[in-house]
């Protein structure tokens, strides 16, 4: 989906810009570039994207059988980073559940170093602030390693040095499920006994998370609260001596789901100087005031199987362990939703923005799951939402802080905290 030509006011200072791609632009600065320039100029970085393993069967990847962020579609959209989650599901927590855990990191992580070790690929892997500056002045893909659910490690603190020596920079506790270092935001729903995960195992952090925060950065490395729950996430905000990320959260006074964040968790990332990174995907950025809409949200989880009080704000997406029902339910609900525009992760810019100021707001995408987005279904879009961005009177200045340049601000505070 491509904006329409429209004119706007940029801001207070400047006269008059067209958010229509190819058109001149008159900034702040007083200088006529066109929006592809702006964006162009920008470090555009994605803070959160999953793993496909090349040649292995995917439901989550795109209508073409390939990674949303495929390189090919990176160069296309003017994507210059992505942050590639090395990353698992829940599980068992014991010895099996942990070897299997491990198994398909190892088995991401060696799909990504094999990626950019390729001297024919154009993408790179970057371990520092350095080279990823770097690599967008020399025009190549850069790819950063990102690390979430700490199931991986099993109970293993000192595991975490082994990722970040093979390029792991970014580090997030939890994904769907409690583990042993943190409780998730995303209590999940076990079929075979029918009964849902307290809604915290730890209240909060475990001694393990604590020595987790820690260790993260003495290494140097991002610590990222996305899907840790409320009181995990706020006890991060008071231990880490560095800066944190929301790499892919969405705000939760739009969308009243567990998984977005609190205003109180909004603003105590402001406080700290951390970044959160709006997610282009549908479930997360519906309008939870439709009363009407949530009481058919909550009709399909019953007949999903899903008991109906057990929380609220209530998780949309992956609660449900049984894969079959969870397609139905899956299904079910994207028909109630229908399709998502880039106007409503805008929204999510907005109010943080807004909230807290124009440092401590980024995107993640969480593609290959994320979007159900007209106009940002891969990265291949990603210029819409520049033109979105221009079309809500951000400045160029603005955007390539949005886009990238407050992320690289917490890469270099969370390296200069290392020990």
């Amino acid at each position: 989906m491509r904006y329409a030509c429209s004119l706007v006011i940029l801001t207070a200072t400047v006269f008059v810009l067209t958010a229509c791609s190819g058109l001149t632009v008159d900034p702040s600065r007083g200088e006529q570039v066109t929006v592809e320039v702006i964006h162009k100029k920008a470090l555009v970085l994605d803070a959160h994207a999953d793993i496909e393993i090349p040649g292995k069967e995917s439901r989550y990847a795109g209508a073409d059988g390939l990674s949303q962020v495929a390189p090919f579609k990176m160069r296309k959209g003017g994507v210059d980073a992505v942050v590639m989650a090395v990353a698992v599901g829940p599980g068992p927590r014991n010895a099996e559940g942990y070897a299997q855990a491990r198994g398909r990191a190892d088995e991401e992580l060696a799909a990504v170093l094999a990626m950019t070790s390729d001297p024919t690929s154009s993408v790179v892997l970057v371990r520092s602030a350095d080279e990823l500056v770097r690599a967008h002045e020399e025009g190549k893909s850069a790819l950063i390693l990102g690390f979430q659910n700490a199931r991986i490690l099993g109970t293993d603190v000192s595991a975490l040095d082994e990722f970040y020596a093979a390029g792991v920079r970014v580090f997030a506790l939890t994904h769907m499920g409690h583990n042993d270092f943190a409780d998730s935001s995303r209590p999940i729903y076990i079929g075979e006994i029918e009964e849902h995960e307290p809604e915290a195992v730890h209240g909060g952090l475990s001694d393990l998370g604590k020595q987790a925060i820690r260790r993260i950065n003495e290494l140097g490395g991002i610590v990222d609260v996305s899907q840790l729950s409320k009181l995990a996430a706020m006890q991060v905000f008071a231990l880490s001596t560095a800066p944190v990320i929301a790499s892919h959260s969405n705000v939760r006074s739009l969308s009243d789901v567990s998984r977005n964040l609190s205003d109180q968790e909004i603003d105590r990332i402001g406080e700290i100087g951390g970044v959160i990174h709006i997610a282009p995907f549908r479930g997360y950025l519906f309008d939870s005031s439709d009363k009407e809409l949530v009481k058919q949200i909550r009709i399909v989880r019953r007949t999903a199987g899903i008991e109906e009080d057990y929380l609220y704000p209530f998780e949309l997406y992956w609660e449900i362990d049984d894969s079959k029902v969870q397609q139905t339910f899956l299904n079910a609900v994207s028909e109630l939703l229908g399709p998502g525009s880039v106007d409503d992760m805008l929204d999510h810019i907005d109010y943080v923005v807004k909230r807290i100021g124009i440092d401590h707001v980024g995107i993640g995408t969480d593609f290959n799951h994320g979007s159900g987005i007209h106009g940002f279904n891969d990265a291949s879009e990603a210029l819409n939402v520049t033109i979105g961005l221009l079309e809500r009177g951000y400045s160029q200045q603005d955007i390539e802080k949005i886009w990238g340049g407050n992320f690289l601000r917490i890469f270099r505070e969370a390296e200069s905290g290392s020990k």
